[in-house]
Parts: structure tokens; sequence; C-alpha cells
């Protein structure tokens, strides 16, 4: 029952359908052409797109193609989002549940964009039907789910009561046997405030079915028989076909003869409305009953029945001359060269700009470069005579040289790609004159970038060497340097305790972090007096590793803990041997951490020691 259900809710979504839907079909098309406001008369071509999948799939499609067109034409957010819904729809009906899917999911996003909640619920509300109907039950409960979510806050909250209706009737067990009268109460409130005799009528057929499933079989049915003759009387035949053959499946078990008179009933309303959907299961069900009777008879009669109905539809479909999947793939195809078109103009542009900012970026990186090695060269001159200082100097100006090489090294691929990129484009005699201009300067650009980073590239610099990440067992690390400064400690008579309590894995590169332990565990040694113990500890904090390293030093002034981490930093002082100092252990190890994303930091105590921690994110998984 699920597709005759769909046609119903399908029907009652737009406000603005009354009892007389075929009247409004002929006024509507009357109207077009005295309609002058263009976005007036994309909503009535929406409208009858609407309106019209129930009698003709392929005029609704008609209509709703020319709204698009037009609201296109126009960036008429709305008609766009409506046409949107009703393609949804018509790819609904005709059993295409994929592109139904995607259009309803375009309809809502548009909806969206405009900040229509009410019609946002509708889309969802679809949505949800058509995952129920291709069968992914899961997530059609939660699609569900949301529709309610979103719909509780709506002002205008008449959607909702469509939205309570068909989540009942589909997935009744969902909810408590307790809860399900007052969530019918509910959709009842809500239908009755905006007086919407259809959903109330549907909404009293679930009532009926929600008696006769708890023991109250009289209730029900007599409600279920008020229902369908106040169905027909106000002319609601899809929906009266519901409930008439609701009837007829109730008593089908045990009262055939009524059965098949409500069947009967049925078939007769489907043929007189010429609702082929309805022929079509009110026949399967009379074929179904005679055959289990053995009245081979009637039963021929009603497979004759279905086969021309098949045969009918076969010739509807072949002479209706459209072809829904192409449409759908054309769709999709002119969509896809609208994005690829802004995607190139943009690429272009973009291309320009980086050629234009890696130019300064470069030209402004080359001159401080330069500057820095006269200001270099002069301090070397005003301070030859100290060897330390001349050495630091010299680190310095290497770490702004290798600065300049890594934006350099790291520039050349994307630039050269540009070039490379902008060569092939340029060939291409499809391109208007304005793109090959941009083009040819892309490509000027680019060029004139490489020449000057392969000059950078080709000057001597040390090179940086890059992280190289691996699997590190952090204890089997802190044990490795602890045992080859063990001996460097014992010279000073000191004694390295170790000790690990973090049973799990990190990524990293192992010779750095290696570098980084080196550095602390070294100066721990250096500011400890001789025969102090220095203690390297390692433990799992949550999603974290963390190692400690104590010393019963020194300690480090308040007034230089700011600059510790600074590279060259004036805080420097020599360790309790007199061991010199460069200023840039913590520094590098600073870097390191970071670039693994990881902390460092130190907690210190004046003339008592200071520990040093480092955390790092654990191995997922571990």
């Amino acid at each position: 029952m699920r597709k005759p259900a769909l046609l119903f809710s399908l029907l009652v979504l737009w406000t603005a359908v009354c009892y007389g839907q075929i009247n409004n079909i002929r006024s509507l098309k009357k109207s077009l052409p005295l309609i002058k406001d263009s976005l007036h008369y994309v909503d009535a071509l929406n409208r009858l797109g609407l309106l019209l999948y129930e009698e003709n799939v392929d005029s609704a499609l008609y209509f709703t193609e020319q709204a698009r067109t037009i609201s296109n034409r126009l960036l008429y957010a709305k008609g766009q989002a409506d046409a949107a819904n009703n393609l949804g729809i018509v790819y609904d009906m005709k059993g295409n549940m994929q592109l139904a899917l995607r259009y309803y999911n375009d309809a809502f996003n548009r909806y969206q964009a405009i900040h229509d909640p009410p019609n946002m619920v509708q889309a969802i509300m679809n949505i949800a039907m058509v995952y129920q109907e291709i069968g992914k039950n899961d997530k059609s409960k939660k699609t569900f789910k949301n529709a309610v979510a979103m719909g509780a806050g709506l002002q205008r909250d008449s959607i909702m009561s469509l939205v309570w209706y068909n989540y009942l009737s589909i997935y009744p067990d969902d909810f408590p046997k307790d809860s399900i009268s007052a969530y019918i109460d509910k959709a009842t409130r809500i239908a009755a405030k905006y007086h919407d005799k259809r959903v109330l009528l549907a909404i009293e057929q679930l009532t009926a079915d929600n008696y006769i499933k708890n023991n109250q079989r009289d209730k029900g049915v007599a409600l279920l028989q008020h229902a369908a003759t106040e169905s027909v009387n106000n002319n609601l035949y899809y929906l009266s076909l519901d409930i008439i053959i609701d009837l007829g499946d109730l008593y089908a078990p045990t009262d055939s003869a009524k059965a098949v008179s409500y069947y009967k009933q049925a078939l007769y309303i489907a043929e007189l409305k010429e609702y082929r959907v309805y022929i079509e299961l009110v026949s399967k069900r009379l074929y179904s009953f005679y055959s289990s009777k053995n009245d081979i008879a009637k039963a021929f009669l009603y497979s004759q029945k279905l086969i021309a109905l098949h045969d009918e539809e076969a010739k509807l479909d072949n002479s209706s001359g459209v072809d829904y999947i192409e449409y759908a793939l054309k769709d999709q195809q002119l969509e896809s060269e609208k994005l690829q078109s802004k995607f190139e103009l943009r690429f272009l542009i973009l291309a320009v700009a980086v050629c234009v900012l890696a130019i300064v970026l470069l030209i402004v990186l080359w001159r401080n470069w330069k500057q820095l090695r006269k200001t270099s060269g002069a301090l070397r001159m005003q301070f030859e005579q100290s060897e330390s200082t001349m050495e630091a100097l010299e680190l310095m100006n290497n770490n702004y040289a290798r600065l300049i090489k890594i934006v350099a090294h790291d520039l050349r691929n994307p630039v050269s790609a540009i070039n490379s990129i902008s060569n092939m484009l340029q060939p291409d005699e499809t391109l208007s004159e304005e793109n090959k201009e941009l083009i040819n300067l892309v490509k000027v650009s680019s060029k004139n970038s490489l020449d000057l980073i392969n000059e950078l590239l080709e000057t001597d610099f040390d090179q940086q060497q890059n992280i190289k990440m691996e699997e590190i067992n952090p204890c089997e690390l802190l044990e490795q340097c602890v045992n080859l400064l063990s001996f460097r400690a014992k010279d000073k008579g000191q004694q390295l305790v170790l000790i690990n309590n973090a049973p799990a894995k990190i990524m990293g590169d192992q010779e750095k972090l290696w570098r980084v332990v080196n550095n602390l565990i070294v100066n721990a040694i250096k500011f400890s007096p001789a025969g102090a113990e220095i203690h390297i500890e390692c433990r799992k904090l949550d999603d974290k590793i963390v190692v400690a390293v104590r010393d019963a030093g020194i300690g480090i002034p308040a007034e230089i803990q700011s600059k510790i981490f600074d590279p060259f930093t004036t805080s420097r002082r020599k360790g309790t041997d007199g061991e010199q100092p460069f200023g840039l252990g913590l520094y590098i190890s600073k870097q390191i951490i970071e670039a693994h994303k990881g902390s460092i930091w130190f907690e210190s105590d004046p003339d008592k020691g200071t520990t040093f921690f480092v955390e790092l994110p654990v191995l997922n998984g571990h």
C-alpha cells in the first residue's frame, strides 16, 4: 500500500489543492495566458505539474520543465526549488527511486537556501518515504525523525499532521503501544487547526487500524466505514480507495463475500476515475482470491484485466516519447558543464593571482636574504675575535637561508604545474581571445617564477630534512637514549633513573624525537650538580604520551623563563661544570615536537630543579 499512500501524501502537500482537482487543473490552464507576472507564471506552472502527476506523468514533467527553465533564467529560487520537488515526484511515480532521491535532496537544499522550513520538512519526509520504498528502513526511520525534529519549531505546522500520519502508518512498531494514540491525537489536532479534511479522514483510517490492532475490531471497522463514506462524499477518491481496500483486506480472512464486495467497489471507483495504480492493485487481489477458490473463469477475467492494463501502460510509455533517464542524464550533464565552466574561470584567476603572489613573495624573500647576508657579514667582521659568537651567527644565517630554500622548493612544484597546464591550454583554438591572453600571462609569469626559484635552489645551502613518520615505541626510545647518556652522567657522578609506564606506540620521526630526548637529558646533566639523580619518566594519559625529565639542578630564574625556547636566546647559562651553551637545543626541540602535533613545557623551582614535559599523541588503536 506504500505507493497509493505516497500518491495521497503528494496530493495534500500543496496547500492550494482543493477537492475539485480536475476543476483546478482546467482553471489553471485557462489562466496561464492571462498571467503577466513572470514569477506568478512560474508558480502556476509548478502547481500544474504537481496536480497533473495523478492524470499524466508526462504532462507533469512538461509543465515542471517549463517552470524550471524560466526559473533558471530569472534566478527565481522558489521556482527552482518547487520544480526540483516536482521532478522528484515524477521519478517517484515512474519508479526510479535513485533519481527521485536526487531531486528530492536537491529540493531540500534549495528550500534550505531560501529559508523555507515547511517545505524543507516536506522534502525530508519525501526522502524518508523513498528510503522506505527501496528497503533502507534504518535510513528511512532516521530521516523521519529528522523531519519530526525540524518540524517541532514551525510556526505554521500544517505539514506535521502529514509527517506524523506517514511515520505512524509506515512504522507503527517504532512507537510504544500506549503512545500511538497520543501521537494520532497530536496529528489530529494539527489537521483540525487547519481544517484539513483530507488528512483528518486519513488519520481516521490510522485510528481505526490502531483500534483493530488493540482488539477493538468492531470499533475500528465502524470508523473505517465512516471514513470511506466521507471520502467518497467529498470526492477524495484516492483516499477512499485506500480505505475501502483496507476494509477488504480486513474481511478477507473471515468473510470472503464482504471482502470481494469491498474490492469490487474499489475497482469500480478506480476504473471510473482511471486510476491505473489502484486498478492493478485491486485486480491482483481479486485474481488471487478467485485463484485460491479455484474459480478459473473469474480468475481468468481479472488476469485478462491485468494484461490489458500492462499493455495500455506500455503503449502510453511508448507513445509519450519522453525518455526520463535521458532527461536526467542531460540535466546532470548540463550541471556538470556549468560547474566546469565556473571552475576553469576561477582556475585562471587563481593561477594569475598565485603567480603574482609567488613573484612578489620570492622577490621579498630574495631581498631579505640578501640583506640578511649583508647583516651577517657585518656581524662576522665585528665579532671575528669570538669564535663561538661567529659560529652562532653563521648558524643563524644558515637558518634563514634554509628557510628561503624550503619556500623556493615548495613553490617549485605548484608553479611548475601551473606552467605546464598553461602550456597545454595555450594551443586550444576554442578559447576566447580574453582567455588566451590570460593563459599567456599565466605562462610568462610562471616561467619567470620558475627561473627565480631555480636560481635560489642552485645556491649551495644546507638542506633541511623532512620528517619521516614511522611507528615508534617510546619506551624503547627512552631506554636507548638513557643507555647512551648514562656514561656522560657517570662522568659527573650522576645517575639516570628511567621509569617506563606507557605500553603504547606513537607515530613520528625516530631520529628527531631521539634528538629531543637527548637535548633534554643532556641539559639535565649539564645543569645538575655532581652526584645528583635525574629522573626520566614515560606515562600514558588518556590519548597522550607524556615524557618528563626531572633534574635537581640550579633551576631557571623567573626573568628568563619566557625566553627559554627562543633561538639564540640571551638566557643562556653555563652548566654546573662550566659547560658552554649554544641556545638552540630547546628551540630545535620545540620545533620538532610541534611538527609532531605535540607540546613541550617546563616547571621550575630556582635552586631546586626543573622538570621538562613532552606530550605526544598516541597512535590510533593503542
